[in-house]
C-alpha cells in the first residue's frame, strides 16, 4: 500500500516556512505501517493542486494533503477539491456550531468568511477539527482516499490522531511495524555500512531494513520490519552486536542526547564536572545545563577564548603556549588540568583549535583538541571536523561528551 503527502502553499516553497507536516506525517504513518513512497510541495495553484490529485491518485492508495484551507481568498484546496471530486459546497450546521463556539469561547467576532468555514463539499466525510475552525475532509474514488487538511500543525496533528488514522487503519489491512533506533557519534554512515554489511544482508532477508540517518557529529541507524516476535528478538540481537564492536561510537537506544547519559551517570558516581573552553565557546556547558537537573554535578565553566585569559585564568604557562601553540595537545591537556583544580571537580573537559571560517599560519579550519582531565588521568586527542564553523563547534560538543561518557563507563577510547 502507497501513501502519498501533497504539501500546498507559496511560503513552504519561497522558505518562508518550514514543512514539519511532512516529516511529522511521515513518522507517524510509519508507527502504523503505512509507508510514505511519494511527497511533493506545490503552490496555491488550482492547475498544480488537481494535477497533484490526478498523479497521487494514479500512484498511490492514500493521498494527504495539507494546505490552502483557512477563510482568505488565497485558500482553494477546498474549491479546487470540489471541482476535481464533482460535488457542491453545502453549509454543515454542526460544522457552523461549532466554528460559532469557537470564536465565542474567545470573545471574537465572527466574519462571513470564517462561517464559509462550514461551507464544505457535499460528497466529502467531514473530519472533526476540535482546536480550530477548518475541517478536514475525507473523499474516495475507485477504492482510494484522499485526505485534505489545514496546513496549521496542530490543526491537523488533532485531526489525523483523532479520525484520519483511525479511518486509514479501519479501511486498509495494515500490518504493524516495529521500529528501533540507535544513536552513536564520531562514526560516519559508509564506514558503519561497510563494518556490518554482512549483518544488514543478513537482516534484509529476513525482512528487516535498516535505515542511515546521519547529522553533524552523530548517526541514527533505524531498524525496521513488520511486528513479529522472531523480527524483534532478531533486532535485538543486530542491537547488541553493534554495541558489543562500536562500543566507543554506540551512546544510545532509548533517543537520550548524550548530554542526559553522561549527566544521569555522573550523579550516580557522586562525581562533578567543568569546562574550560576555546573554540567551543560555552558550547559544552550550554548543551550540559540545557538538561534538568544539571546542577547536581555541573559546577562551572570558563571561556578562554584567547591566550592572555588561557595565561592569567586557567594559568597554562607561557612556555607551554610558545613551545607547542595555543592549538596543541599540550595546551588542551594544561587546560583541562588547571580547570580541574580550580573549580575542584572530577572531571573536566577542554577544547582548543580552529572552528573556522578562517584557518591560522599552521593549523587547517577544523582541527579541535579536546582535552579530559579524571582522577586518574589526562589526555588530549586531537579531531578534524571539516570546513564549517557551525558543524565543527557542534562536533566538537558531542565528541567531547562522548569522550566523557567512555572515561565515566571505562570503555578504552
Amino acid at each position: 500500500m502507497k501513501v502519498e503527502l501533497v504539501s500546498i502553499g507559496d511560503e513552504l516553497l519561497i522558505g518562508q516556512t518550514i514543512n514539519t507536516n511532512a516529516s511529522w506525517i511521515g513518522g507517524e504513518l510509519a508507527k502504523r505501517g503505512l509507508l510514505v513512497h511519494f511527497s511533493s510541495t506545490i503552490m496555491d495553484l488550482e492547475d498544480d493542486i488537481i494535477q497533484a490529485v490526478e498523479n497521487g491518485l494514479n500512484r498511490s492508495d492514500v493521498l494527504i494533503l495539507t494546505g490552502g484551507l483557512g477563510p482568505t481568498k488565497d485558500d482553494i484546496t477546498k474549491k479546487t477539491l470540489c471541482k476535481y471530486f464533482k460535488t457542491n459546497l453545502i453549509v454543515d450546521n454542526e460544522v457552523l456550531q461549532r466554528v460559532q463556539s469557537f470564536f465565542e469561547s474567545r470573545g471574537k467576532e465572527m466574519l462571513e468568511v470564517n462561517v464559509q468555514q462550514a461551507a464544505l463539499p457535499e460528497s466529502a466525510i467531514i473530519l472533526a477539527n476540535l482546536v480550530g475552525t477548518a475541517s478536514g475532509m475525507w473523499f474516495e474514488k475507485d477504492g482510494k482516499v484522499v485526505i485534505s487538511l489545514p496546513g496549521v500543525p496542530y490543526e491537523m496533528k488533532h485531526i489525523l490522531l483523532k479520525e484520519g488514522f483511525p479511518r486509514l487503519l479501519k479501511k486498509f489491512s495494515v500490518s504493524e511495524m516495529y521500529s528501533k533506533t540507535i544513536y552513536l557519534q564520531g562514526i560516519g554512515e559508509a564506514f558503519l555500512a561497510d563494518k556490518f554489511k554482512e549483518l544488514e544482508n543478513d537482516l534484509f532477508s529476513k525482512g528487516i531494513k535498516l535505515a542511515y540517518l546521519p547529522s553533524t557529529g552523530m548517526l541514527r541507524l533505524r531498524f525496521n520490519g513488520a511486528k513479529s516476535n522472531e523480527v524483534i528478538r532478531e533486532i535485538n540481537q543486530a542491537i547488541q552486536q553493534i554495541k558489543e564492536e562500536v562500543p566507543i561510537h554506540f551512546y544510545s537506544e532509548e533517543n537520550k542526547s548524550l548530554s542526559e547519559i553522561v549527566g544521569e551517570e555522573l550523579v550516580k558516581q557522586d562525581a562533578t564536572l567543568a569546562t574550560v573552553e576555546s573554540c567551543t565557546g560555552g558550547a559544552i556547558a550550554s548543551e550540559i545545563v540545557r538538561i534538568p537537573g544539571s546542577s547536581a554535578f555541573f559546577q562551572g565553566s570558563i571561556v578562554s577564548y584567547n591566550e592572555r585569559v588561557k595565561e592569567q585564568l586557567v594559568r597554562v604557562e607561557r612556555e607551554i603556549i610558545e613551545e607547542f601553540g595555543v592549538v596543541s595537545q599540550e595546551v588542551a591537556v594544561e587546560m583541562a588540568r588547571r580547570g580541574k583544580e580550580l573549580l575542584n571537580v572530577d572531571f573536566c573537559i577542554s577544547t582548543t583549535g580552529i572552528a573556522g571560517p578562517d584557518s591560522d599560519e599552521i593549523n587547517k579550519v577544523g582541527l579541535i583538541w579536546i582535552g579530559i582531565a579524571t582522577n586518574k588521568r589526562t589526555f588530549a586527542k586531537r579531531f578534524h571536523f571539516g570546513n564549517n564553523r557551525e558543524r565543527n563547534i557542534q562536533s566538537a560538543v558531542l565528541t567531547a561528551l562522548n569522550l566523557l561518557r567512555c572515561e565515566l563507563f571505562k570503555i578504552n577510547s
